[in-house]
């Protein structure tokens, strides 16, 4: 029998802005293991991103057009990388991956935003279920999630 030694694919995502400066943070990880960093289109450079996503928000008139696209994308960049885990810090932009990982039974991994230490946010309440580690970074948010377990924070 022939043994498998492909190192596991790693996708990182989150929107732009704070989520996206945390999570580039976990540069490391992909220079240890395989993978890649997704995030939105903006006005400024993300060079360490190999995807980018079209930039919504719930205030968005075109959000449900630009959430359809941003499916489309995440479907097509999916059956390129086939990633093995998926990481984000949120948000939008990180809901098409969360769903393909519940969908294909991979590893999914939240990290609740350090912006937040005393509530919790709409997307940590929806993916908390089906995270195999939902990551806090403040001892405070615990309080607010079932599964949440003290990382620290990512500065």
């Amino acid at each position: 029998m022939k043994k498998h030694n492909r190192k596991p694919v790693l996708c990182l995502v989150s929107s732009s802005g704070g989520h996206w400066e945390q999570l580039q943070k976990l540069q490391i990880l992909i220079d240890k293991y395989d993978g890649f960093m997704v995030t939105e289109k903006t006005q400024f450079d993300a060079p360490l991103a190999k995807y980018l996503m079209k930039q919504t928000d719930l205030k968005d008139k075109l959000m449900v057009f630009k959430m359809l696209w941003n499916s489309i994308y995440t479907l097509f960049i999916w059956i390129k990388e086939k990633p093995d885990f998926v990481i984000t810090t949120g948000t939008m932009v990180a809901y098409p991956f969360y769903l393909l990982a519940i969908l294909f039974r991979k590893k999914f991994v939240f990290i609740e935003t350090f912006g937040r230490a005393n509530m919790p946010t709409v997307a940590g309440k929806k993916m908390e279920e089906h995270s195999d580690l939902f990551i806090v970074q403040w001892e405070s948010q615990k309080k607010y999630y079932k599964k949440a377990i003290y990382g620290g924070c990512l500065y």
